[in-house]
């Protein structure tokens, strides 16, 4: 079942290249993966106190979930922000302005 579902994303990730272009879809990526390590390395750690009723449990994991998702917004964006800058690089020292002179003349 784990191979099906690593396949099925392969597969949309391919997809997803093909419609936006490499840039665009890691981008995507990173705004999915990043909080989503969060939010699990937060269960992680606060599991032992937050799930010890399921009550509690059930209760506080969509709103400390959507926290982590807020709170990783300026991160996805820097670093976002950070590969705009590193793939669209652009040197404007190289560029020669010169002037057309017809041959006529």
């Amino acid at each position: 079942m784990t191979y099906l579902f690593f396949y099925i994303v392969g597969i949309i990730l391919i997809w997803w290249i093909y419609r936006v272009g490499w840039l665009e879809a890691l981008k995507t990526v990173v705004k999915v993966i990043v909080p989503s390590v969060l939010i699990l390395l937060f269960n992680i750690k606060a599991g032992k106190l937050l799930f010890k009723s399921p009550v509690v449990g059930l209760l506080s994991a969509l709103p400390t979930s959507i926290f982590i998702f807020r709170g990783s917004l300026p991160l996805v964006s820097y670093i976002n922000n950070w590969m705009d800058n590193k793939i669209n690089k652009f040197d404007d020292s190289e560029v020669i302005d010169t002037d057309s002179v017809s041959l006529d003349d």
